[in-house]
Protein backbone atom coordinates (compact mmCIF):
# COMPACT_ATOMS: atom_id res chain seq x y z
CA UNK A 1 0.00 0.00 0.00
CA UNK A 2 1.18 3.54 -0.72
CA UNK A 3 1.33 6.30 1.90
CA UNK A 4 -2.14 7.74 1.21
CA UNK A 5 -3.74 4.30 1.13
CA UNK A 6 -2.18 3.61 4.53
CA UNK A 7 -3.56 6.88 5.92
CA UNK A 8 -7.04 6.07 4.60
CA UNK A 9 -6.91 2.55 5.99
CA UNK A 10 -5.81 3.86 9.40
CA UNK A 11 -8.65 6.38 9.49
CA UNK A 12 -11.23 3.80 8.46
CA UNK A 13 -10.07 1.59 11.35
CA UNK A 14 -10.94 4.53 13.61
CA UNK A 15 -14.33 5.14 12.01
CA UNK A 16 -16.44 3.51 14.72
CA UNK A 17 -14.57 5.32 17.50
CA UNK A 18 -15.20 8.57 15.60
CA UNK A 19 -18.91 7.77 15.24
CA UNK A 20 -19.30 7.02 18.94
CA UNK A 21 -17.60 10.29 19.87
CA UNK A 22 -19.95 12.13 17.50
CA UNK A 23 -22.88 10.39 19.16
CA UNK A 24 -21.65 11.66 22.54
CA UNK A 25 -21.49 15.20 21.11
CA UNK A 26 -25.05 14.86 19.79
CA UNK A 27 -26.25 13.77 23.23
CA UNK A 28 -24.75 16.91 24.79
CA UNK A 29 -26.44 19.06 22.14
CA UNK A 30 -29.71 17.27 22.83
CA UNK A 31 -29.46 17.99 26.57
CA UNK A 32 -29.00 21.73 25.97
CA UNK A 33 -31.82 21.88 23.41
CA UNK A 34 -34.23 20.09 25.74
CA UNK A 35 -33.27 22.32 28.66
CA UNK A 36 -33.95 25.48 26.66
CA UNK A 37 -36.82 24.22 24.45
CA UNK A 38 -34.80 24.60 21.25
CA UNK A 39 -36.04 22.51 18.33
CA UNK A 40 -33.60 20.64 16.10
CA UNK A 41 -33.76 17.53 13.94
CA UNK A 42 -31.50 14.94 12.34
CA UNK A 43 -30.58 16.06 8.84
CA UNK A 44 -28.82 14.76 5.75
CA UNK A 45 -26.93 11.51 6.01
CA UNK A 46 -27.74 11.20 9.71
CA UNK A 47 -31.48 11.10 9.02
CA UNK A 48 -30.88 8.75 6.10
CA UNK A 49 -28.80 6.50 8.34
CA UNK A 50 -31.53 6.45 11.00
CA UNK A 51 -34.17 5.43 8.43
CA UNK A 52 -32.12 2.98 6.38
CA UNK A 53 -29.67 1.58 8.95
CA UNK A 54 -31.06 2.46 12.38
CA UNK A 55 -28.03 4.62 13.08
CA UNK A 56 -24.93 5.73 11.20
CA UNK A 57 -24.59 4.87 7.55
CA UNK A 58 -21.84 2.24 7.95
CA UNK A 59 -19.27 4.29 6.02
CA UNK A 60 -20.39 7.75 7.22
CA UNK A 61 -18.05 9.80 9.40
CA UNK A 62 -20.14 12.80 10.44
CA UNK A 63 -23.45 13.82 12.03
CA UNK A 64 -25.69 16.54 10.59
CA UNK A 65 -28.48 18.30 12.43
CA UNK A 66 -30.64 21.27 11.46
CA UNK A 67 -32.58 23.93 13.31
CA UNK A 68 -34.32 27.16 12.48
CA UNK A 69 -31.90 30.09 12.16
CA UNK A 70 -33.42 31.89 15.13
CA UNK A 71 -33.11 28.71 17.20
CA UNK A 72 -29.49 28.27 16.16
CA UNK A 73 -28.70 31.76 17.40
CA UNK A 74 -30.33 30.97 20.74
CA UNK A 75 -28.44 27.68 20.89
CA UNK A 76 -25.11 29.40 20.30
CA UNK A 77 -25.78 31.83 23.15
CA UNK A 78 -26.50 29.12 25.72
CA UNK A 79 -23.97 26.60 24.34
CA UNK A 80 -21.12 29.03 24.99
CA UNK A 81 -22.00 28.82 28.69
CA UNK A 82 -23.24 25.25 29.03
CA UNK A 83 -21.16 22.97 26.81
CA UNK A 84 -18.82 20.75 28.84
CA UNK A 85 -15.12 21.61 28.73
CA UNK A 86 -14.31 18.81 26.31
CA UNK A 87 -16.45 20.48 23.63
CA UNK A 88 -15.99 23.70 21.65
CA UNK A 89 -18.59 25.81 19.83
CA UNK A 90 -16.92 26.66 16.54
CA UNK A 91 -18.32 29.60 14.57
CA UNK A 92 -16.62 32.33 12.50
CA UNK A 93 -16.83 34.47 15.66
CA UNK A 94 -15.50 31.98 18.24
CA UNK A 95 -12.76 30.62 15.96
CA UNK A 96 -11.91 33.20 13.27
CA UNK A 97 -9.28 31.00 11.67
CA UNK A 98 -11.79 28.27 10.75
CA UNK A 99 -12.31 27.65 7.06
CA UNK A 100 -16.09 27.22 6.97
CA UNK A 101 -19.17 29.31 7.85
CA UNK A 102 -20.96 26.25 9.27
CA UNK A 103 -21.47 26.07 13.03
CA UNK A 104 -19.80 22.99 14.48
CA UNK A 105 -19.57 21.47 17.94
CA UNK A 106 -16.00 20.14 18.11
CA UNK A 107 -14.34 17.67 20.44
CA UNK A 108 -11.15 19.17 21.90
CA UNK A 109 -9.33 15.86 22.32
CA UNK A 110 -9.29 14.48 18.77
CA UNK A 111 -8.14 15.26 15.24
CA UNK A 112 -10.38 15.15 12.16
CA UNK A 113 -8.81 16.34 8.90
CA UNK A 114 -10.84 17.09 5.79
CA UNK A 115 -9.75 18.17 2.34
CA UNK A 116 -8.91 21.87 2.49
CA UNK A 117 -7.87 21.91 6.14
CA UNK A 118 -4.90 24.20 6.67
CA UNK A 119 -2.27 23.42 9.32
CA UNK A 120 -0.81 26.91 9.00
CA UNK A 121 -4.02 28.34 10.53
CA UNK A 122 -4.71 27.80 14.24
CA UNK A 123 -8.32 26.66 14.40
CA UNK A 124 -9.84 23.68 16.23
CA UNK A 125 -9.81 20.51 14.12
CA UNK A 126 -11.47 17.95 16.36
CA UNK A 127 -14.27 15.48 15.60
CA UNK A 128 -17.53 17.40 15.20
CA UNK A 129 -21.28 17.62 14.67
CA UNK A 130 -22.51 20.07 11.99
CA UNK A 131 -25.46 22.40 12.66
CA UNK A 132 -27.28 23.73 9.59
CA UNK A 133 -29.55 26.79 10.04
CA UNK A 134 -32.86 26.71 8.14
CA UNK A 135 -34.87 29.65 6.80
CA UNK A 136 -38.13 29.99 4.86
CA UNK A 137 -37.96 29.85 1.07
CA UNK A 138 -40.16 31.77 -1.41
CA UNK A 139 -42.81 29.99 -3.45
CA UNK A 140 -41.01 30.07 -6.78
CA UNK A 141 -40.18 27.22 -9.19
CA UNK A 142 -37.59 24.84 -7.77
CA UNK A 143 -35.28 25.41 -10.74
CA UNK A 144 -35.19 29.12 -9.77
CA UNK A 145 -34.39 28.21 -6.17
CA UNK A 146 -31.58 25.95 -7.39
CA UNK A 147 -30.16 28.63 -9.68
CA UNK A 148 -30.18 31.37 -7.04
CA UNK A 149 -28.95 29.37 -4.04
CA UNK A 150 -26.20 27.69 -6.07
CA UNK A 151 -25.13 31.12 -7.32
CA UNK A 152 -25.04 32.57 -3.80
CA UNK A 153 -23.23 29.52 -2.39
CA UNK A 154 -20.61 29.27 -5.14
CA UNK A 155 -19.75 32.97 -5.22
CA UNK A 156 -19.50 33.21 -1.42
CA UNK A 157 -17.31 30.10 -1.28
CA UNK A 158 -14.90 31.47 -3.89
CA UNK A 159 -14.77 34.88 -2.21
CA UNK A 160 -13.83 33.28 1.12
CA UNK A 161 -11.32 30.84 -0.37
CA UNK A 162 -7.73 31.67 0.46
CA UNK A 163 -6.17 33.58 -2.44
CA UNK A 164 -2.65 34.58 -3.37
CA UNK A 165 -1.81 37.95 -4.83
CA UNK A 166 -2.35 37.79 -8.60
CA UNK A 167 -4.24 39.48 -11.42
CA UNK A 168 -6.58 36.48 -11.52
CA UNK A 169 -7.45 36.67 -7.82
CA UNK A 170 -8.01 40.41 -8.19
CA UNK A 171 -10.41 39.80 -11.10
CA UNK A 172 -12.15 36.96 -9.24
CA UNK A 173 -12.78 39.22 -6.27
CA UNK A 174 -14.75 41.71 -8.36
CA UNK A 175 -16.45 39.15 -10.63
CA UNK A 176 -17.69 36.81 -7.90
CA UNK A 177 -18.33 39.74 -5.55
CA UNK A 178 -20.69 41.18 -8.14
CA UNK A 179 -22.32 37.77 -8.62
CA UNK A 180 -22.80 37.36 -4.88
CA UNK A 181 -24.55 40.70 -4.48
CA UNK A 182 -26.65 40.18 -7.63
CA UNK A 183 -27.88 36.73 -6.57
CA UNK A 184 -28.56 37.97 -3.03
CA UNK A 185 -30.53 40.93 -4.36
CA UNK A 186 -32.61 38.63 -6.59
CA UNK A 187 -33.19 36.27 -3.65
CA UNK A 188 -34.47 39.11 -1.47
CA UNK A 189 -36.67 40.36 -4.31
CA UNK A 190 -38.39 37.01 -4.99
CA UNK A 191 -38.77 36.57 -1.23
CA UNK A 192 -41.26 39.44 -1.23
CA UNK A 193 -43.87 37.38 -3.05
CA UNK A 194 -46.25 34.63 -1.99
CA UNK A 195 -46.51 32.33 0.99
CA UNK A 196 -43.39 30.59 2.17
CA UNK A 197 -44.36 26.93 2.41
CA UNK A 198 -40.85 25.56 1.87
CA UNK A 199 -37.57 25.95 3.74
CA UNK A 200 -33.95 24.85 3.66
CA UNK A 201 -30.41 25.82 4.66
CA UNK A 202 -29.56 29.50 4.53
CA UNK A 203 -28.83 30.09 0.82
CA UNK A 204 -25.04 30.43 1.13
CA UNK A 205 -24.91 26.88 2.54
CA UNK A 206 -27.31 25.42 -0.04
CA UNK A 207 -25.00 24.62 -2.92
CA UNK A 208 -27.29 21.85 -4.17
CA UNK A 209 -30.35 24.07 -4.35
CA UNK A 210 -32.58 21.71 -2.34
CA UNK A 211 -35.70 22.78 -0.44
CA UNK A 212 -38.25 20.98 1.75
CA UNK A 213 -41.98 21.25 2.39
CA UNK A 214 -42.31 22.70 5.90
CA UNK A 215 -45.20 20.30 6.55
CA UNK A 216 -42.70 17.43 6.18
CA UNK A 217 -40.65 18.79 9.08
CA UNK A 218 -43.00 20.15 11.73
CA UNK A 219 -44.41 19.21 14.10
CA UNK A 220 -41.27 17.22 14.77
CA UNK A 221 -41.34 13.51 15.44
CA UNK A 222 -38.65 11.22 16.83
CA UNK A 223 -36.54 8.48 15.32
CA UNK A 224 -34.14 5.89 16.68
CA UNK A 225 -30.49 6.53 15.97
CA UNK A 226 -27.96 4.10 17.44
CA UNK A 227 -30.58 2.82 19.89
CA UNK A 228 -31.60 6.27 21.18
CA UNK A 229 -34.47 8.58 20.29
CA UNK A 230 -33.68 11.91 18.64
CA UNK A 231 -35.86 14.56 16.96
CA UNK A 232 -36.62 14.04 13.28
CA UNK A 233 -38.89 15.51 10.58
CA UNK A 234 -42.46 14.28 10.94
CA UNK A 235 -42.38 12.96 7.34
CA UNK A 236 -38.85 11.63 6.82
CA UNK A 237 -39.87 9.92 3.56
CA UNK A 238 -40.81 13.22 1.89
CA UNK A 239 -37.76 14.94 3.38
CA UNK A 240 -35.32 12.30 2.17
CA UNK A 241 -36.89 12.08 -1.30
CA UNK A 242 -36.36 15.82 -1.72
CA UNK A 243 -32.77 15.38 -0.56
CA UNK A 244 -31.70 12.13 -2.27
CA UNK A 245 -34.44 10.82 -4.53
CA UNK A 246 -34.39 7.02 -4.19
CA UNK A 247 -32.79 7.12 -0.77
CA UNK A 248 -33.19 3.40 0.01
CA UNK A 249 -30.85 2.39 -2.83
CA UNK A 250 -27.40 1.45 -1.48
CA UNK A 251 -24.71 3.23 -3.51
CA UNK A 252 -21.87 1.22 -5.03
CA UNK A 253 -18.62 1.10 -3.05
CA UNK A 254 -16.86 3.68 -5.24
CA UNK A 255 -19.61 6.26 -4.54
CA UNK A 256 -19.71 5.87 -0.76
CA UNK A 257 -18.67 9.23 0.62
CA UNK A 258 -15.98 9.37 3.30
CA UNK A 259 -15.51 13.01 4.33
CA UNK A 260 -12.31 12.81 6.32
CA UNK A 261 -8.74 12.31 5.17
CA UNK A 262 -7.39 11.45 8.62
CA UNK A 263 -9.07 10.65 11.95
CA UNK A 264 -7.37 10.39 15.33
CA UNK A 265 -10.11 9.75 17.92
CA UNK A 266 -7.96 10.57 20.97
CA UNK A 267 -5.08 13.04 21.27
CA UNK A 268 -4.46 12.17 24.93
CA UNK A 269 -5.44 8.94 26.65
Amino acid sequence: MDFYSNIKAYSQQNLRACQLKQLNILEEIDKICKRHHIEYWLDGGSLLGAVRHGGFIPWDDDIDIAMRLEDEKRFEEVALKELPEWLFLQTPQTDPGSKEPITKIRDNNSLYIEQGDDFTRPYVKGIFVDIFPFVDYPNIPRKWIKKLTKGISKSKSILHHQHGYSLRSFAEFFYFGAQYYLYNALWKFVGLFGKKTRCSDVPYLNGRGISFDKKAIQPLGTIQFEGKDFPAPCDPDSYLKDLYGDYMAIPPVEKREFHSIFILPELQA
